[in-house]
């Protein structure tokens, strides 16, 4: 079982949000939520839309991230890209891609480690 502490999952995504911006991405929106799911960010970068998934954990490694993305939260994740780009007509001709970036923090220091999967998924796997 992952174990996930919700101040931790925020101070994930306020990182990730940093580290995306800083690898020239524009934040488009953060928690987006639709009848399907939730997405934590979704960026720019160039012509493709970036969906981002935020993963943060202060126990446990990478390699667990199968248990906690699975196919199941994979589906909701995109349907709720489709959702998001069908009220959002002004991204329809660009592509997309689905990124985890994955946190890996320590409560006692305060530091993070960084992992950011590009095209961590896509419809149809």
């Amino acid at each position: 079982m992952v174990l996930h502490s919700s101040a931790l999952g925020k101070i994930g995504e306020e990182r990730a949000v940093s580290v995306l911006e800083a690898a020239g991405m524009e934040i488009i929106a953060k928690n987006f939520k639709s009848k399907y799911g939730e997405i934590d960010i979704i960026a720019l970068n160039g012509e493709t839309v970036v969906f981002t998934e935020v993963k943060a954990w202060s126990a446990f490694g990478q390699e667990d991230l199968q248990y906690s993305l699975d196919n199941k939260k994979q589906q909701k994740i995109i349907k709720t890209a489709k959702y998001f780009m069908s009220i959002n007509r002004k991204y329809s001709n660009m592509a997309i891609r689905f990124d985890v970036v994955f946190v890996r923090g320590n409560k006692a220091s305060g530091r993070s480690c960084f992992t950011h999967l590009v095209s961590a998924f896509m419809e149809g796997v």
